[in-house]
């Protein structure tokens, strides 16, 4: 099992129905390959600190589980993703950093 857990960071200006279809329209993708296993996105949780953060703060954090690695790569190679992305990156240019692990 692999635990492909995405760190999402949008502009301030987002709405915070917007956010909220964003992660639904990452859902409806990821559900839809076939490939995983569970998927969860919760909101990041904003303190004083995250003004001081060296790269960006977090907006949503999405963890997508899958049984393995082939089944990751195939998870973000289906018809859909890369149009998804390129449209929300067009809305709202936002930045990602992401971590494939074992599950906690």
């Amino acid at each position: 099992m692999i635990s492909h857990t995405m760190i999402v960071s949008f502009p301030p200006t987002i709405p915070d129905a917007d956010l909220d279809q964003y992660l639904q329209d990452i859902e409806a993708v990821m559900r839809e390959s076939g490939r995983i296993g569970s998927f969860a996105a919760r909101r990041h949780i904003r303190v004083a600190a995250d003004d001081h953060s060296p790269v960006f703060a977090a907006t949503a954090i999405v963890r997508i589980d899958v049984e393995d690695r082939a089944a990751l790569d195939a998870a973000f190679a289906v018809p859909g993703v890369e149009e998804l992305i390129g449209r929300w990156q067009a809305r709202y240019p936002y930045q990602v950093v992401w971590a494939n692990h074992e599950p906690f």
